[in-house]
C-alpha cells in the first residue's frame, strides 16, 4: 500500500522526509490534497466525527457534507457512541477519487495534545483499517496528525507516524517484556531527545 504524506507546511514535509527516508512506499508532498490521486484520504478529526474545522472543513467542502453525516451515523451506532483515539473508520465518499475518507481521530475533542502519543495511535489505527478493509486500498493520503490544533511538533509527529508505520506495515514490533520497557517506549515516542530511537 502506498502512503502519501501531504501537508503544505515545509517544516512538516522536511521532518517526514527525514523520518521516512528509507521507506520506498511512502511519498511526501506539499501539494494541495485536491490534486492527489488516492483510494483513501485521512480525516484526523475528533471522536464525534465533526468535520468542520481546519483540514476537515476543507475535506467537507470538497467532498460534500454527506461524508460527515455518514461518519456520524456510523459513530452513533458503535457501542461507545464515539470513535476513540487509536481507532479508525472508513466512510464511502461516493466518488472515484478518493473513494474513502478514513476517520482517525487524533483527539477526542479539539484540544492541545502536544504531550501525547496520539499521532502514533492514529497512524496505527488508520493503517490497520486500510490494510484490513474488505475492499482493497492501494493508496492512502495522510496529513500531519495532531500537528494543527493539537500542537504536536512536526519532528515528533513524523517520528510517531514512522514508528507506527514500521510496526503495522513492516511488522517491526515486539510485545514489551516488562511494564518498565513499555513505559520507556511510550516516553521515547514523545521525547525530542530520543527521536533517533
Amino acid at each position: 500500500m502506498k502512503i502519501i504524506l501531504f501537508d503544505q507546511r515545509t517544516e512538516l514535509a522536511s521532518a517526514w522526509k527525514e523520518a521516512f527516508a528509507d521507506e520506498s512506499s511512502v511519498e511526501v508532498t506539499t501539494e494541495d490534497f485536491r490534486t492527489l490521486v488516492c483510494d483513501a484520504i485521512v480525516s484526523p478529526a475528533n471522536s464525534f466525527g465533526y468535520m468542520d474545522g481546519g483540514l476537515d472543513l476543507a475535506l467537507s467542502d470538497y467532498l460534500g457534507w454527506d461524508v460527515q453525516k455518514r461518519l456520524q451515523k456510523m459513530i452513533q451506532e458503535r457501542p461507545m457512541g464515539e470513535l476513540l483515539v487509536g481507532d479508525a473508520l472508513l466512510v464511502p465518499t461516493l466518488r472515484s477519487n478518493p473513494r474513502w475518507v478514513v476517520s482517525a481521530p487524533t483527539m477526542r475533542v479539539p484540544m492541545r495534545v502536544k504531550q501525547s502519543v496520539n499521532a502514533y495511535l492514529a497512524m496505527k489505527a488508520l493503517l490497520i483499517a486500510c490494510r484490513d478493509h474488505s475492499e482493497r486500498i492501494d493508496s492512502v493520503a495522510v496529513p500531519g496528525l495532531a500537528t494543527g490544533v493539537g500542537g504536536l511538533a512536526p519532528q515528533l509527529a513524523a517520528h510517531q507516524m514512522h514508528v507506527a508505520y514500521r510496526e503495522v506495515m513492516l511488522g517491526a514490533r515486539e510485545f514489551p517484556t516488562s511494564i518498565g520497557q513499555a513505559q520507556q517506549r511510550h516516553i521515547r515516542l514523545n521525547t525530542s531527545a530520543n527521536l533517533s530511537g
